[in-house]
């Protein structure tokens, strides 16, 4: 599932493949990924005009154009953004493409269809954004501190719940747990202020070194890069990692290096 440093990644292709050029044709494949906006709407709307930048909140992209609505995009679990030429073929996930400056075209490729693109104005999008909490990379220390201490869940329930933090899935939660030495089932309220530091500054360093990567990287340092091994060791202790299920999600850490109480 695109997290954050994915998002992010998408940002950066959506302006260097389409920033400032005029977007010459938009061709809707799948209008199943169109939400409150026909394929004609989006055509009307947006051919003419040129995308003049992005923006990230979260797991939500927000594509400005000048003087017209704005294009939202949300990846859902399988979504992405590619830029090729308008002369390749669209391969069987791309759903819709957009032609910007003639001899560029940028897709948005999505298997499972879960989210997808809206056109909304500046009311619109604030609309889209309300039920969104602040986003985990801008968040300051003590507004993250803030919302832990006031929500009972379980510690990782809490990070990945977008209306308290936007932009945190279940790589990034597990593996700023186990780098935080915190068990996941813990309860954020029951958090010391220390270990809410120490959370905090686990959470930054790691998207830091993801948004570099462009993804929650599966290096061997990482928890991510043991998390699917057949019998995964903690990187850090070498001690056996436990698997369990949390809100639906598979959760990984390791006993030893993230104690009951820790």
């Amino acid at each position: 599932m695109p997290e954050l440093p994915d998002v992010e990644g998408f940002r950066k292709v959506l302006e260097s493949c389409a920033k400032g050029r005029v977007i010459h044709r938009v061709e809707v494949r799948d209008a199943g990924v169109l939400h409150g906006v026909s394929a004609r709407r989006l055509r009307d709307v947006l051919e003419g005009r040129r995308f003049t930048g992005a923006e990230r909140h979260g797991k939500w992209l927000l594509a400005r154009t000048d003087g017209g609505p704005t294009l939202v995009l949300h990846f859902g679990m399988t979504g992405r953004l590619v830029c090729g030429h308008p002369d390749e073929p669209a391969e069987a996930h791309d759903r819709v493409l957009f032609t910007v400056g003639g001899d560029r075209q940028l897709r948005y490729r999505d298997q499972r269809k879960l989210q997808g693109l809206w056109l909304a104005d500046d009311p619109g999008v604030g609309r889209l954004l309300d039920r969104q909490g602040p986003d985990a990379m801008t968040v300051g220390r003590a507004e993250f501190e803030a919302a832990l201490s006031s929500h009972h869940g379980r510690v990782k329930t809490v990070l990945t719940d977008q209306s308290v933090l936007a932009g945190l899935g279940n790589l990034l939660a597990d593996e700023i747990l186990w780098r935080a030495g915190l068990r996941p089932t813990c309860r954020a309220s029951d958090l010391t202020e220390a270990q809410r530091r120490r959370l905090y500054t686990h959470m930054r360093r790691t998207l830091r070194s993801a948004v570099t990567a462009g993804r929650v990287p599966p290096r061997d340092s990482w928890l991510t890069g043991h998390r699917d091994d057949p019998d995964p060791a903690c990187p850090r202790c070498g001690g056996p990692l436990r698997r369990s299920r949390m809100a639906g999600r598979s959760t990984v850490w390791c006993p030893h290096c993230q104690p009951d109480g820790s």
